[in-house]
């Protein structure tokens, strides 16, 4: 097999830290390497320094002649003035790409049409540029593409097309991702960077756990709670989705062997039972209640019943509620009709993709322990400065001030101070956003074991399979929809709706071919404004983003805090009611 790029005694540092260490590896045809480590650990540098973008500071970088390659990382700028432009530059006329089924494939698995082909890109957000840039690397004839956090602003769907695309294609792919489904569907060798060194691994995720708790094994030099974390890791891996089994029969063996004496990562009747003595028999529960987002009713006459153990998975298209429903079960909104009932025992926690205000004057371990010292989650007795280290905050970083930290780490430390209150229900919404696949770990393990009901809205489709026992679902029907499939049965429902919908289509031009003009020009005109508002939820989302950091930012200036909060306001006021018509226009456009 011909390598496309080696490097050979690579190294490169950034200040005083050297990020890559003298590291040797090569990109072979047809590799499809995932490559995952620690935030700031130096997985961006070894993608730019392999493609290009960053020279090493010493070492070599070769590559085989007439590469085709294409870099997509998270400083890529659009080149062109439209979507068309940027996207499809190689193509003239709007039959030759769509003559392509590839190209087809890519324009429509983007949401690319949603965009508008002649929108300007100047207008576009953070997002819908990234999917963009996304689709000019997928668009050409290529060797090697390098991607760096593809799937981020890609919904399950989405994230499921990528790796179908990419699967589908005989390409080299290196890819940093923190989706751990991605990585075990797509990648067959995982590269991760640590300490400077690039330790190489065969198989995707799930082999990496494997291969990493082994190699500490053997080597005797991994700290003990690490080694029993990776191991209850692959109990779970080897007893849990029918999707990680199709492995080599020694690897099998090996893996069994090597987690014989670990007990079942859940016991699902004891926590059950634990949660029944602590909440009762009453959790939350709607009752014949109906939720309107604008005109449009997100829930409808609906009855449901959280009970105590319960642990939801919550899904849905972007748009479809999700949040609001996790609101209304906080209790922070009120239905239209019905009631919501909150058992006695309750002590309910809510993590929102909202930053709150934290002790900017405080050190992190002084944050956390002005919630309280100590905390029992299930059977584990955490101090502390305990709980904080395992959600990413090692002894040294304990004693950062709250103000100097980044926005992925403050709300390492919201999660943090909530769990600290020992509530026995948990409301999350995207608790995986800015964590990397360590402190995942570390939060699955402490969910895990965690005895109390749950439910937790995540595009993050492994850690739904991995904590939750159940997954429900919001299709726009007005409905609370269960899923005894999970996120398989969720794909396949929703591919059968489009199916549904095109062929209702179908019949009702044949039907009605006079009303059809009438009924296209609508659709079209709702399409266009689909886009519109799609465009300004991304620029709306863009500007609550800029506006966390901010406060973050001014989180000792109190005048600047109110500003930016009363700015924040507005902005989260907006977006709610752009959802609103959304939703509305989504019926005509479909």
């Amino acid at each position: 097999m011909v390598n496309l790029i080696n490097l050979e005694s690579v190294s490169k540092s950034y200040g005083v830290r050297p990020l890559l260490d003298s590291v040797s590896l090569g990109v072979g045809e047809g590799d499809r390497i995932g490559v995952v480590g620690l935030n700031g650990g130096g997985k961006t540098t070894l993608l730019e320094v392999l493609a290009g973008i960053a020279p090493p500071d010493s070492g070599r970088v070769s590559r085989v002649g007439g590469l085709r390659m294409a870099v997509v990382t998270q400083r890529t700028e659009l080149r062109g003035e439209t979507v068309r432009e940027a996207a499809l530059s190689a193509y003239g006329a709007e039959h030759e790409w769509a003559a392509d089924a590839r190209v087809r494939s890519i324009v429509d698995g983007l949401g690319l049409s949603g965009l508008g082909l002649e929108t300007p890109t100047a207008n576009l957000s953070g997002g819908e540029r990234r999917r963009i840039a996304l689709a000019t690397a997928l668009v050409g004839e290529l060797d090697l593409i390098v991607l760096d956090e593809p799937t981020n602003h890609l919904d399950v769907e989405g994230v499921r097309w990528l790796a179908d695309h990419l699967l589908a294609r005989r390409v080299a792919l290196v890819v940093v991702t923190h989706d751990r489904w991605f990585l075990d569907t797509v990648c067959s060798r995982t590269w991760e960077v640590v300490d400077g060194r690039v330790e190489q691994y065969e198989g995707g995720y799930a082999d990496w756990v494997f291969g990493r708790a082994e190699r500490a094994r053997l080597a005797a030099t991994a700290e003990e709670k690490r080694r029993n974390l990776a191991r209850k890791e692959l109990a779970w891996l080897q007893r849990g989705a029918k999707a990680r089994t199709s492995k080599p029969r020694y690897r099998v063996d090996a893996a069994e062997a090597l987690i014989a004496d670990v007990p079942e990562p859940r016991d699902s009747v004891e926590l059950m039972a634990f949660a029944k003595r602590r909440l009762g028999k009453t959790v939350l529960e709607l009752e014949d209640t109906t939720l309107r987002v604008g005109d449009r009713a997100l829930l409808d006459n609906v009855t449901w019943r959280i009970g105590p153990g319960d642990r939801i998975g919550l899904v849905g298209v972007n748009g479809s509620g999700k949040t609001t429903l996790l609101k209304l079960l906080a209790g922070e909104t009120e239905p239209v009709y019905g009631k919501r009932i909150q058992g006695k025992t309750v002590r309910l926690a809510h993590l929102t993709q909202e930053l709150e205000d934290l002790p900017g004057h405080l050190r992190v371990l002084e944050a956390v322990e002005q919630i309280a010292g100590r905390v029992v989650l299930g059977k584990q007795e955490l101090s502390a400065s305990q709980l904080a280290e395992k959600l990413g905050f090692p002894p040294a970083k304990q004693w950062t001030p709250v103000e100097d930290l980044s926005g992925g780490e403050r709300r390492r430390l919201q999660l943090a101070r909530l769990l600290m209150g020992e509530p026995n229900v948990l409301l999350l919404d995207e608790p995986t956003n800015d964590l990397d696949i360590d402190t995942l770990q570390q939060l699955e393990d402490l969910l895990d074991s965690w005895p109390g009901s749950m439910v937790v809205v995540s595009h993050d489709r492994y850690l739904v399979e991995r904590v939750c026992d159940t997954v429900v679902a919001l299709f726009g029907d007005g409905r609370i929809t269960h899923l005894p499939g999970g996120i398989d049965e969720y794909l396949a429902r929703r591919a059968r709706l489009a199916e549904d919908q095109q062929a209702a289509n179908q019949r009702g031009k044949a039907a009605e071919p006079s009303a059809q003009k009438v009924s296209a020009a609508e659709k079209r005109a709702a399409g266009k404004e689909l886009a519109r508002l799609e465009r300004r939820l991304n620029t709306l989302h863009d500007k609550e983003t800029k506006l966390h950091d901010a406060l973050a930012a001014a989180a000792t200036d109190p005048a600047k805090l109110i500003e930016l909060n009363t700015e924040l306001k507005a902005v989260l006021a907006e977006k709610d009611d752009v959802e609103s018509r959304w939703l509305e226009t989504s019926e005509l456009a479909e």
